[in-house]
């Protein structure tokens, strides 16, 4: 019987990264030997994403033997396939987090994001990453009522929290930062930025392997033994690995590995496309100040310049196991919507992803058992926060959890349903939402 993880990766080839710009432009080709036999190991890690990739790196430095298993490619999910942005904060607003769980617990979630950001750009500079990082993202907004809640938030963030990176755009100046008349306002956040994706996650993996990570590609995990005993068992297609910890880190392609897990997060797939290049001149018209851009629609449009001055659109989403027949097709009308005078540009790649939501859109971390961690859930915020979920995790394995605590401690709530009614459930919200942007209600 097919599995919705067979499901989902069908849309792809088995141990070939998408057909994106991002693999066409990957400075390194990784071949990590699939698992063969029976292993050993102190900690066995499921995700060759940037959790994994991250848990690894940092459980290694620390001199802990580590073990990672990839289905496929390191960075072959959504962590090689994004947009790249490295976005400030959480996915929520602080407004937001403040109301959850209080200012206290707001500011140790802030104060945690700006960490990630801080990561990233560390872990660039240490291991020499080439991944094209540049300051910037632009925050859009898309209806004339949104303009003065970006400048209470700019103006919240900047007294509440000492952030100083970031203004307010009005409407005389937001034809500056973007070559669109969809844009009433927004803010520029110069503390945030954007990067290659793949890259980032390709050299994260080089780093983990000559701190002493072993890494194993092509290793689809079949079955999990021995949660909350003293060693736990991770069965592959060839082999097994018997560990004193294990850490999931599968995000939008966990499938029903752990049933606990996929409780509190739900797949959902997003389409990005890639232009032919333009001149400089042009890209200026588009992007004068190279910021990546993120809008406030629902079903959030996003996009950049690439290093060759393409321009990466990130727009539409759907909520079933299959990807569009024609994913260029599929994005141009959210391109064109925003960027009409680009009509006769050529289209020369578009690609879909499969990430994680959860309910609250914050992360889902856990202690699934006394020897199983897990941190998943992005919700479209990945870039940094699992590069930093995967140090907390390490953190956490090596036996200092404070802080992974700080994440565990959100109780993110299943989504409702069960497994018959959960994805139909979230499919009617979803429809709703896009509706709503869509009829600017």
């Amino acid at each position: 019987m097919l599995t919705a993880l067979d499901l989902l990766t069908a849309n792809d080839t088995p141990g070939q990264h998408a057909p994106s710009y991002y693999a066409a432009t990957a400075n390194r080709a990784t071949a990590h030997p699939p698992l063969e036999g029976a292993r050993s190991s102190s900690v066995c890690i499921v995700g060759g994403g940037y959790t994994g990739l991250s848990a690894a790196l940092h459980l290694a430095e620390r001199g802990i033997d580590v073990m990672l298993l990839e289905a496929n490619r390191i960075g072959w999910g959504a962590s090689g396939r994004n947009g790249g942005q490295v976005g400030t904060g959480q996915r929520v607003e602080q407004t937001v987090l403040e109301e959850r769980h209080g200012k206290s617990h707001a500011r140790l979630l802030w104060d945690l994001a700006e960490e990630s950001k801080s990561l990233v750009k560390s872990l660039i500079a240490k291991h020499q990453i080439a991944c094209d990082y540049t300051p910037g993202i632009l925050h859009a907004d898309h209806r004339k009522s949104f303009v003065p809640e970006s400048r209470d938030y700019v103006e919240h963030l900047r007294l509440v929290y000492g952030y100083e990176d970031i203004r307010f755009i009005d409407g005389d100046e937001i034809g500056n930062q973007v070559g669109s008349p969809r844009y009433y306002g927004g803010s520029l956040d110069t503390g945030a930025g954007h990067l290659h994706p793949l890259n980032f996650a390709l050299g994260i993996g080089a780093a983990a392997e000559a701190a002493g990570a072993k890494l194993y590609e092509e290793t689809r995990v079949t079955g999990i033994d021995g949660k909350g005993t003293g060693r736990v068992t991770v069965k592959t297609e060839r082999g097994e690995v018997r560990a004193d910890h294990l850490i999931l880190a599968c995000n939008g392609y966990l499938g029903r590995l752990d049933r606990e897990t996929a409780a509190h997060v739900m797949p959902i797939n997003n389409f990005i496309v890639a232009t032919e290049p333009f001149s400089e001149d042009e890209a200026k018209k588009i992007i004068p100040n190279n910021a990546a851009v993120a809008d406030s629609k629902f079903v959030i449009n996003y996009f950049r310049l690439s290093a060759d001055r393409r321009l990466l659109f990130g727009g539409g989403e759907n909520y079933g196991y299959r990807f569009p027949e024609d994913i260029k097709s599929f994005v141009r009308g959210p391109m064109l919507e925003i960027f009409p005078q680009l009509d006769d540009v050529a289209i020369d790649y578009g690609w879909g992803g499969t990430l994680a939501i959860t309910p609250k859109r914050m992360p889902f971390f856990s202690r699934l058992a006394p020897n199983t961690l897990t941190a998943t859930g992005y919700s479209g915020h990945g870039v940094a926060m699992a590069t930093l979920g995967g140090q907390l995790l390490a953190e956490a394995v090596a036996g200092t959890a404070g802080r992974f605590d700080v994440f565990e401690k959100l109780d993110i709530p299943a989504f409702p349903g069960g497994d018959r009614l959960r994805f139909p459930l979230l499919v009617l919200a979803m429809s709703w939402f896009s509706l709503r942007d869509k009829l600017g209600i």
